[in-house]
């Protein structure tokens, strides 16, 4: 069978992958007079509800609101597929709330919302907040949900992750330094290539950015992005872009900007977009990281023959699968954890080296810079970065 008959029976069979248990008891919970029926409900929970009314902060301590994420979605910018609806983000963030559950013992709630208008989605999301202990904003067009992003980190009183700009930024910072590391290359003295100037790209050029990256060109469907661009300064997103990047103002498409650059990124949504041609003209030991789902920008037998040292995509048929699930679950527990309010840069940064480091330099080679999604070490090398982040930054406060 085919992969795609092998997923449409799986989901078929199942009806949903996720479900809700309760964790309390069942064996009494009707017994007159024994049972834990009045302490779950009326009448005994309305002395819970009472506390709870009195300090709200109570709801993490009495509730699941400590434990709850919201994953909310309206289908615009789904995948690789771009605008499919949120019935069809259902299946996408399903499967993102088993990765939660399962690598961060975190209840992710798919929601999944026929909204489109910005401020009716903030709306949505601020009304909300009373129940989850965080957000995670995803698979939202962009330039909208930056803004929504922006918004949203100033006006919630909960943490606000954004895993198609944070996640992707961090994994894909932790190869890149992985990557660095094998061909003997320093962050600060490479040329950076950016196909996608989207929610990921974005993303990844700023992370970069912030890490000491200087020599970046960042590329949307019209080509290079460059201060002076007609249309730059009617995003403020490309705006920034603009200003921080591509110092020689180099115009032009994918073909004339790789050239001689180090280092490719590809979060365009588009396959194919990159020949082996291409990649010759690369620096010496290119490497290429073509991240577009399902169809990344190169398959990874045409860079290499292309004379890429190293390959990464994103998905998990593939060598070096640069996928933001090795992020999100981590993150996010640490931040319900701390009840953390926000993550900056500077953190996510920090994390990004983090989980780079767990690959030793026994087990980095070409086809292994980044660990696996599954890696038990993640979970408490991330917690251990982020609290001491977090400390030092309340003690600079």
């Amino acid at each position: 069978m085919t992969l795609k008959e092998d997923a449409i029976n799986l989901h078929r069979m199942l009806k949903g992958k996720i479900e809700i248990q309760n964790r309390v008891s069942l064996d009494n919970v009707f017994e007159d007079g024994k049972g834990t029926l009045g302490l779950i409900y009326t009448p005994g929970v309305a002395y819970v509800a009472s506390e709870i009314g009195k300090n709200k902060e109570l709801a993490y301590e009495y509730t699941s609101k400590w434990n709850n994420v919201a994953i909310v979605c309206d289908g615009t910018r789904v995948l690789g597929l771009g605008n499919v609806g949120p019935e069809a983000a259902i299946p996408v963030m399903e499967g993102k709330s088993v990765l939660f559950k399962t690598l961060g013992g975190i209840n992710a709630i798919p929601l999944c919302i026929a909204a489109r208008d910005k401020e009716e989605i903030i709306r949505f999301v601020k009304a909300i907040q009373p129940g989850f202990g965080a957000v995670n904003i995803e698979d939202i067009e962009s330039p909208k949900v930056l803004e929504i992003v922006e918004r949203l980190k100033d006006e919630l009183d909960i943490p606000v992750f954004h895993d198609d700009q944070h996640g992707t930024a961090v994994i894909t910072l932790a190869a890149v330094v992985n990557a660095l590391r094998l061909v003997g290359k320093s962050l600060d003295a490479i040329k950076v290539v950016i196909a996608g100037a989207g929610s990921a790209g974005y993303g990844i050029f700023k992370i970069l950015h912030q890490a000491g990256c200087r020599n970046i060109i960042v590329s949307d469907s019209k080509g290079a992005i460059y201060l002076g661009r007609s249309d730059v300064s009617s995003n403020k997103y490309r705006q920034e872009i603009a200003e921080k990047s591509n110092p020689g103002k180099v115009s032009g498409g994918i073909g004339d900007i790789v050239r001689g650059a180090d280092l490719f990124i590809g979060v365009s949504g588009r396959g194919g977009i990159v020949s082996k041609e291409m990649v010759k003209t690369m620096n010496h030991d290119a490497i290429v990281f073509a991240l577009s789902n399902p169809d990344p920008e190169i398959l990874p037998s045409e860079a290499l023959l292309g004379g890429a040292r190293i390959v990464a995509t994103g998905r998990s048929d593939f060598a070096n699968q640069v996928n933001n699930a090795v992020v999100f679950p981590s993150v996010l527990r640490v931040l319900l954890d701390l009840r953390a309010r926000y993550i900056d840069e500077d953190m996510l940064v920090a994390v990004a080296y983090a989980i780079a480091s767990i690959v030793d330099s026994n087990h980095l080679n070409e086809n292994f810079i980044i660990p696996k999604v599954n890696d038990p070490r993640i979970l408490p090398v991330v917690t251990q970065t982020l609290k001491n982040a977090i400390t030092e930054h309340l003690k600079s406060r």
